[in-house]
C-alpha cells in the first residue's frame, strides 16, 4: 500500500460537536471503526484533508433493547451485534451478517454505520495508483470510463455491505442527522443504484442509528459467498426472514447484496404467503431471486458463477429456515 496522506484528524466528544467540525471544514470524511476508510486514503481512494473521528461520540455507541425492538447506535461494533444473546435470539439475521464481516479483529472495531455505508468496489476501481495512471483511471476516480460495462454512462462498482441485507429484510430504518436537522426513514431509501452517487446522504450528513422493529426477525438468517472463509468481502450475499402459521408461509423477505450497486430487496415474495413452501415453490422463489439480481464483472469470480451460486444458496436458506420455523 502506498503511504497514507497527511490529514487534520477532529475529535468530537458530542455529535453536535462532530456536525460543527463537519460544516468549519470543506474536505471532511467522517471516521469510526475506519476499516475500509483507512485501506482507501492509503490506495489515494478517497482524498480528504480532515477526518472527523466518532470514536468520542458515546451517544454513538448504545445499544438499546426493548418492547419496541432495538434502537443501535451506528457506532455500536459488528463484534458487539454478532455477539449479543438478544440479537442471536431475535433477529439472527443480523447477528449472522454481522459476525461474516471480515476478520475477528476487523469486527471489534468496525460499526455497524460504517458498514452500511461502505463504499463501492470493484475489481477495476480499487487498484494502486500506478495501476490507476496505467489504464487512465475508471469513472468512479481519476477516469471517465466505467471498465465494467465501457459503454455505459454511469458507474457499475457494486455494493458489498454483509449487514444491509440482513437489515432489509427486518424492516430497519435509520436515522440521520445534518446541518438541516434529524430525520429518519426506511434504510432502502438510504441508497442509490450509482456506484458513484451510491448514498442519498446530503452533504455533511451522517448516520446515527438504526431501528429495527421487536418482532421481525425470529426465523431469518443470512448466507454469504465468498473465495475465503474470512476478510473477503461477498461476491454475493443473501439474507431470508420469514414466518410459518398452521405449516404455511405467513410472511416471507429476502435481499442481496454484492451484485449491484445497491442492496436488493427481492419483490414479488407476497405470491408465496400461503403456500406450504414445498420443492416446487422453493425452485419457483430460487429462479424469482435469480431474475432480480444481475452481477457483471466486478470481480474476479465469473458473474454467470455468483448469480448461479446466489440462487443455489436462496433455496437452501429458505429451505433451512422453513424447516425450522416449522419445528418452533
Amino acid at each position: 500500500m502506498e503511504v497514507l496522506p497527511d490529514f487534520k484528524l477532529h475529535r468530537p466528544t458530542s455529535l453536535a460537536e462532530a456536525l460543527e467540525a463537519r460544516g468549519s471544514v470543506t474536505s471532511a470524511r467522517y471516521i469510526s471503526g475506519g476499516t475500509d476508510l483507512m485501506a482507501n486514503l492509503r490506495r489515494g481512494l478517497s482524498p480528504t484533508e480532515n477526518l472527523i473521528d466518532l470514536t468520542g461520540v458515546v451517544e454513538l455507541q448504545r445499544l438499546e433493547v426493548s418492547d419496541q425492538g432495538l434502537r443501535i447506535g451506528a457506532a455500536v461494533t459488528l463484534a458487539t451485534l454478532a455477539e449479543h444473546p438478544d440479537i442471536q435470539r431475535d433477529y439472527p439475521a443480523l447477528a449472522m451478517a454481522a459476525h461474516e464481516v471480515a476478520g475477528p479483529t476487523h469486527r471489534e472495531v468496525a460499526t455497524i454505520g460504517g458498514n452500511i455505508c461502505l463504499d463501492t468496489r470493484c475489481f477495476f476501481y480499487n487498484q494502486s495508483q500506478w495501476w490507476r495512471d496505467s489504464n487512465d483511471g475508471c469513472m468512479k476516480y481519476e477516469g471517465t470510463i466505467c471498465h465494467v460495462v465501457p459503454t455505459s454512462k454511469r458507474c457499475y462498482a457494486a455494493y458489498s455491505g454483509d449487514v444491509a441485507p440482513a437489515l432489509l429484510v427486518l424492516g430497519a430504518e435509520v436515522e440521520i442527522a445534518g446541518p438541516q436537522g434529524a430525520r429518519r426513514m426506511p434504510l432502502a431509501d438510504l441508497f442509490n443504484d450509482d456506484g458513484i452517487d451510491y448514498l442519498t446522504l446530503a452533504e455533511g450528513e451522517l448516520v446515527t442509528a438504526v431501528h429495527i422493529p421487536a418482532g421481525s426477525g425470529t426465523h431469518s438468517a443470512y448466507a454469504k459467498l465468498r473465495v475465503r472463509g474470512s476478510i473477503d468481502f461477498p461476491l454475493a450475499g443473501i439474507a431470508l426472514n420469514l414466518a410459518v402459521v398452521d405449516g404455511k408461509i405467513s410472511a416471507l423477505q429476502a435481499a442481496v447484496t454484492g451484485t449491484t450497486s445497491i442492496p436488493v430487496a427481492i419483490s414479488g415474495l407476497g405470491d408465496f404467503v400461503g403456500s406450504d413452501f414445498d420443492d416446487d415453490d422453493l425452485d419457483a422463489f430460487a429462479k424469482l431471486v435469480q431474475k432480480q439480481i444481475a452481477p457483471l464483472h466486478t470481480t474476479t469470480t465469473q458473474p454467470q458463477y455468483r448469480r448461479r451460486a446466489v440462487t443455489a444458496m436462496a433455496r437452501r436458506l429458505a429451505r433451512e429456515l422453513k424447516e425450522t420455523a416449522a419445528g418452533a
